[in-house]
Order: structure tokens, then C-alpha cells, then sequence
């Protein structure tokens, strides 16, 4: 890579808010202009976790408990293939920095252990006694957080997240840096500057230096032909080419006010950032993260060779999901993806009818195999013979035509809820009633002769 030509920080005395794209009493702008960036995705991309850190400012915390067996979740979901790269933690309280050891203790490659802390000394040290090898630091970088809320100028504000950082570096511990509200900071007047100042610390200390590029009000958007501060693909060309920072130490960390929160780390990846921040379902503050689920289920689509040679257990996704409702009683929305409780459940009749003539009509992919939870049917008044069908098929493994007078005694039944105003779907535990009774089977699946269905 050609050494970046330096740019200077410009400390303006007044705050650029942009108010052309942020009015505030008005909808966000997206301003667009003629000059586009290439893709250059990386050699490899992961995603990192944030569940411990950004997923606990949305919920009750986790007991540690709970933090160890989802980590431990994590470690299953990677099984070494480096795709889940770290997980990050507080370190504030006693409770966090014993979950933290317990993790530790653990011993897994991946996710590593790291920590989080805010750019002020105090909470560095913190960090030394955890023997943790890297820190997040809170480094925001718009105006409005340098001047409206830190009320300090951009060179003060400089100063002191170099002065945290060069902390780090003299224990040997490895700064990642997060600018905060980087989708409305000034690009050249301050973030470029400010990385390359970084990336020179890391040339001195022969440490690397990550940045989180952290878009935390959800303002990034997916286009090439936007303005910076809001395109996703001119940010991360700006830091590759103008500030001078390999992929490899740059995350892109999404939020989804305006439902971006996908499509943003995945164009992130696909212009040059090798990381994605996340967090498990999408649990965190006010809209919430990248859902990490997804999140690797996308980096599966974008890169045929996942990165050791080892493949991510995408079964797994289904114990995390399983985890948080019935333990930690998360309680997931039914038609959430991958992990919804209906994801893969059709109501519809004519969309069973596919799925008995061929699955992949209307799956999206084989969710058995890869997620091991099986198609399924949801009986409602629009399932007809087909649905129930289906439904028969998935549960009892039998074989019963469409027109057979006992499926049509079910079928009839269901249309005889609705017509008296039913609402509701068919829970599975009626339809084995009925099936039972229909089918003559005194236990379910078991018919009177004692041969299985």
C-alpha cells in the first residue's frame, strides 16, 4: 500500500453539524455526487462481538452464568474457523471482570477476550490488571460530540485519545480505537487526520491499532454515489487509501435506526473493511447492533473459503436461539430471521403445496441441514388440504394423499374454527388431537395396530 499523503486537522472554533443533511426537525438528507470508490474486499472478513458490551446497554445485564455459556455458544458456532474473531467486555464491576476470567478460563482461540473502556486514564488501568491483549477505547469523532458534549475542540479532543492510546501501547496492549458518530463527522477535518496520527503510533510501536468505524445513530447508508460523511463505500475507501489503515484493522459497527444495519456491514466488507461488529439477535442500544447470526450467515454467501479452511457450526445458531428463550426468555419475534420461531414456516396453501413438490420452491435454503430446523407449515384458514398435508408429513413421516377423507376430516375441522371467527393459527398441539382422531391412533403416531404412521 502507497504511504498516505499526511492531512492536517482543522480546529475549527464553531462545530460542523452538517445541517444540510442532518436538519434534525426533518428527515436526514442523503446528498449524492458523480465520483464513485471500487470494491476491494478484503482477503478475509470476520465479524467480532459486541454481545457482552453494546448487547447489555438494551436488556437486564446477564448473570455470569448466562455470559459464559453464550460465549461458550460463540466458540461452538466459530469450531476454529476464526469467522467469530473476538468478543468484547466491560470491565467495570466486579461481576463483569469475574465473567471476564471465566472466559478467559476457557481458553478458546476464538472469540478472543477483550475489553472496553472510555479514553481517560482511570479506566485504563482497569484494563491492565484484566491481562486482557486489546481494548476498545471511545474515541468519538463528530462535532457533536467533541463540542456538544465533550466541550472540547477537535485538537484537544485528539490529544487526549492519543495520549489514552499511547497508554495502551507502552503495556503492550492492543488499542482499537471506536470513532463514535463517524457517519456525521468531518472526514478531512478530522477522522483522516486523527487515523493516520494513529497509524503513525503504530509504526513507531510495531503494535497494531484497530478502528471501529462506528455508525451510531444508523445514518450510513449503502450507495456509492452518497457523500461522505454517509457512504459506507467512500468511508472505508477513505481509510484504506487516504488514511492509510489496512482492512485488516478496520470494523465496521452498525446501528439499525433506519434499517440498515445489514446491508451497511456487508457493503463495509465489500469496499475494504475486513470486520463487522455485532451482536447476537441484534440486541443492543435503542434500534439495536448487526445481528451476529446474520451477520455470518452473510460472510458464508460473500466468501466461498471460510478463513482457516474450517467451517463455522451454523447449527449452533439454533442452540443460541433456543438458549435465549428458554433460559435467559428472550423472546424472540416469531418471524425474526434464522432464528424465529416461524422463519421457515409457510401459511399459506399454495406456498405448502410447493414445498411438498419441491422444497427449495419456496425455502430459501435447507434449513434442516444447515440450521437444523426442518420447512415447516403453519395450519390456518389459507393452508387447505396442501398445508395440512405437510403438516402431516413433517411430523408423522406419512405419505397421505390431498383428497383422503381423513386429512379432509382435518381440513374441515380448521375451516369450521374460522368460519366461527378463530384468529389465530392451528397450534401444533390441536393438530395432533385431531390428527389422533381422525387417523384412529390412540397415542400420537401410534395407530391401533401398532405400526407406526
Amino acid at each position: 500500500m502507497a504511504k498516505a499523503k499526511p492531512v492536517e486537522l482543522q480546529n475549527v472554533s464553531e462545530p460542523n453539524l452538517y445541517r444540510d443533511m442532518f436538519p434534525y426537525t426533518e428527515l436526514p438528507k442523503v446528498h449524492f455526487e458523480d465520483a464513485v470508490v471500487p470494491p476491494a474486499p478484503p482477503h478475509e472478513i470476520w465479524v467480532t462481538d459486541t454481545t457482552f458490551r453494546d448487547g447489555q446497554q438494551a436488556r437486564p445485564p446477564y448473570t455470569i452464568q448466562q455470559i459464559v455459556e453464550i460465549f461458550k455458544l460463540l466458540t461452538k458456532l466459530d469450531n476454529g474457523s476464526g469467522i467469530v474473531r473476538m468478543s468484547e467486555f466491560f470491565v467495570y464491576s466486579k461481576k463483569d471482570r469475574e465473567a471476564v476470567e471465566k472466559c478467559q478460563e476457557l481458553g478458546a482461540k476464538f472469540p478472543e477476550v477483550t475489553s472496553w473502556i472510555r479514553a481517560v486514564k482511570s479506566d485504563f488501568k482497569l484494563v491492565k490488571d484484566m491481562n486482557v491483549p486489546e481494548t476498545g477505547i471511545l474515541t468519538s469523532c463528530s462535532d457533536y460530540h467533541i463540542y456538544l458534549k465533550l466541550h472540547k475542540d477537535r485538537r484537544q479532543a485528539l490529544e487526549q485519545y492519543l495520549d489514552v492510546v499511547r497508554s495502551a501501547l507502552e503495556h503492550n496492549i492492543r488499542p482499537r480505537c471506536h470513532f463514535e458518530d463517524i457517519t456525521r463527522a468531518d472526514f478531512y477535518g478530522f477522522v483522516i487526520p486523527f487515523a493516520q496520527e494513529l497509524m503513525k503510533l503504530r509504526d513507531e510501536s510495531g503494535l497494531d491499532i484497530k478502528i471501529r468505524l462506528c455508525d451510531t445513530m444508523g445514518y450510513g447508508v449503502p450507495w456509492v454515489h452518497a457523500t461522505l460523511p454517509r457512504s459506507i463505500p467512500k468511508m472505508v475507501h477513505a481509510m484504506v487509501h487516504l488514511a492509510g489503515v489496512p482492512s485488516e484493522l478496520l470494523e465496521f459497527h452498525g446501528h439499525n435506526d433506519f434499517h440498515k444495519v445489514l446491508i451497511n456491514p456487508a457493503t463495509a466488507w465489500l469496499y475494504g473493511c475486513a470486520g463487522c461488529n455485532s451482536s447476537l439477535l441484534g440486541i443492543g442500544e435503542r434500534t439495536g447492533n448487526s445481528p451476529l447470526e446474520a451477520m455470518v450467515i452473510e460472510a458464508a454467501q460473500l466468501r466461498e473459503a471460510v478463513n482457516s479452511g474450517q467451517t463455522p457450526d451454523y447449527q449452533v445458531i439454533t442452540e443460541i436461539a433456543k438458549y435465549f428463550r428458554e433460559v435467559i426468555g428472550y423472546q424472540i419475534p416469531p418471524n425474526f430471521p434464522l432464528v424465529g420461531r416461524d422463519f421457515n414456516t409457510t401459511r399459506a396453501g399454495i406456498h405448502a403445496d410447493g414445498l411438498l413438490k419441491s422444497e427449495e420452491i419456496y425455502s430459501a435454503f435447507d434449513t434442516r441441514k444447515i440450521l437444523g430446523r426442518p420447512a415447516a407449515v403453519a395450519i390456518t384458514d389459507k393452508s387447505g388440504a396442501a398445508g395440512i398435508k405437510h403438516w402431516i408429513e413433517r411430523h408423522y413421516n406419512q405419505d397421505v394423499a390431498k383428497d383422503d377423507p381423513r386429512l379432509l376430516a382435518i381440513r374441515d375441522k380448521v375451516e369450521a374454527e374460522y368460519e366461527t371467527g378463530r384468529t389465530t393459527a392451528v397450534s401444533d398441539e390441536e393438530m395432533h388431537t385431531w390428527y389422533a382422531e381422525a387417523f384412529d391412533i390412540t397415542n400420537w403416531g401410534v395407530p391401533k395396530d401398532g405400526k407406526t404412521s
